[in-house]
This record gives structure tokens, sequence and C-alpha cells, in this order.
């Protein structure tokens, strides 16, 4: 799976979304400590409602960023979305009403919805061959599911030490430095495709998605366990600092427990799942 880190524009690339994601990791945490300083026993409705942007973001952005990947030059696009989170980034912690939270966070979630599929389309221009583009995207997918328990780990020792508005300037330096990242390698340019409409380029992806059954499928699995991640992102501040009357870096520290059992439960289920083989 390492192998294809030996290329030198995917690895920039990989890095750069390591980098991203640990910041965003950390934005994560110091939005729910945030919301728990501005509104107190509340700060789940407010964090309810941050996430509920956030999914508004992407459903109503992402699909156009996609449709569009590959008609704008990658690596401007890629930089530009990473130099805007920063600026929100930088904003957050000076914010004293929660109405300037919601702003802020369309404006950074939009940028993350626009970033995520021009990241993911690039991919298989600079890996072309079907079996490294596989490994690839799984070393994504690896990043993500690492970035659970990592970024938690990183925010509780900061806290151990900074507030946690120290927090947001980590999630600056993870886009200012997947920005670097990006700018240090040429990207290929896209490939040219057929025209289409704007209404098919937008659409086409989720079309067939829900034309597919097995996907269909799978989007009620996702959607499941969705709803546990939600029950875990918005209440948990709350149920340690104001039920258990416990400090900032617990937040960080039980929130690191959640990933740790989702990723053992990843590992573990397909295990328990698999019948042993029969004896004949």
């Amino acid at each position: 799976m390492l192998a294809v880190l030996a290329d030198r524009t995917y690895r920039h690339l990989f890095l750069a979304q390591i980098i991203a994601l640990l910041g965003t990791g950390l934005a994560t945490i110091a939005l729910g400590l945030l919301a728990f300083d501005l509104a107190g026993d509340r700060a789940g409705l407010v964090l309810g409602t941050v996430f509920t942007i956030k999914m508004v973001a992407y459903v109503g952005i992402a699909p156009i960023a996609g449709a569009f990947a590959n008609r704008w030059p990658r690596r401007t696009m890629l930089v530009s979305l990473d130099l805007i989170r920063a600026a929100v980034a930088v904003c957050l912690p000076f914010v004293s009403e929660i109405w300037q939270v919601y702003i802020l966070i369309f404006v950074l979630q939009s940028a993350s919805a626009a970033f995520t599929p021009t990241f993911q389309a690039t991919i298989p221009d600079i890996l072309p061959e079907e079996d490294r583009y596989t490994r690839a995207l799984s070393l994504s997918r690896l990043a993500y599911d690492l970035e659970n328990i990592i970024s938690p780990m990183m925010a509780a020792i900061l806290l151990a030490y900074f507030s946690y508005q120290a927090l947001f300037f980590g999630t600056v330096f993870g886009f200012v430095g997947s920005a670097a990242l990006v700018v240090s390698v040429l990207l290929p340019s896209p490939k040219e495709t057929a025209r289409r409409g704007i209404y098919d380029r937008t659409t086409r992806g989720m079309r067939i998605y829900l034309a597919t059954p097995r996907l269909r499928g799978l989007l009620s699995l996702n959607l499941a366990a969705a709803a546990a991640g939600a029950m875990v992102l918005v209440n948990t501040v709350v149920l340690v600092r104001s039920d258990l009357g416990l400090g900032e870096a617990q937040v960080a520290l039980a929130l690191a427990a959640f990933g740790g059992g989702s990723m053992l439960a990843a590992l573990v289920l397909p295990r328990l799942l698999d019948p042993d083989p029969i004896d004949l």
C-alpha cells in the first residue's frame, strides 16, 4: 500500500491531506468547547446547528465543485480553498456571538466541500494505474480513520498547557501547511471530457448512486452510523463539562476514546461476520 508514496506528487498531496485533516480535527474539538463557553448547557443545540450547516454546505456545494473540478486549474483552486479555510480559522477564536460562529462555519465548510471533490478528482490523473489508484484510496481512507484518534490526542496534550483557542491556531497551521505542500508540486491539467449541461454535471453522481441498489443499502448503513456519530459530536462536550464537571482535556480524551472504539470495531467486525470455513 505504501508503495504509492514513492510518487512525489501523490506523496505531497497525501501529506497535505493528513495535515489538513489534523487541523480540521482540532477545530472540531475547539468548536465544542467554544459552543460550551457561549451557550453553556445549550451547547448541544449550537453544535447541532453547526453540523447541520456543514451538511447543507456539503450537499449544496460539493456536487457543483465536483462538476467543475475538471474545468479550473486544480492547484490554484486547492491552494485558494486552503487559504480561505485558514482565514476562517483565524477568526474563530475571537467570536463573541453564536450567529458569528454559524456564518464562519458556513464559509469554512463551503470551502471544504469544494476542496474534497477537487482533491479526489486529481488522484486518478496522478496515478492512472488501477492498482496504484486503489492503494491511494485505501491510504486516504486510513488517514480519515486515524484522524479520529490522533487529533483528539493532540488536542488533549495542547489543552494541558493552553486554552482551547490555541486549537484554532493549530487548525490554521494545518491549512497553511496543506496549501504549501500543494504549491510544492505540479498537478496535471484536467483532461478534456465530453461537455454536459450544468444539471447533468451536478446531479449525475447522485443519480447513479441512487440507481444502484447496493449503494442505496450502503446509504442506509451510513445514515445509521452517522446518527451515532452525531450523538458523540453534539453531546460529548456537555456530558463531560457540565454533567461530569471535568475539564477541556477530558473532552478531547473522550472523543479519542470514541474514535478508538470506532477503529477497533472496523478492524474486528469483518472477522466476526466472516463464518469459519466448514470442514468437509
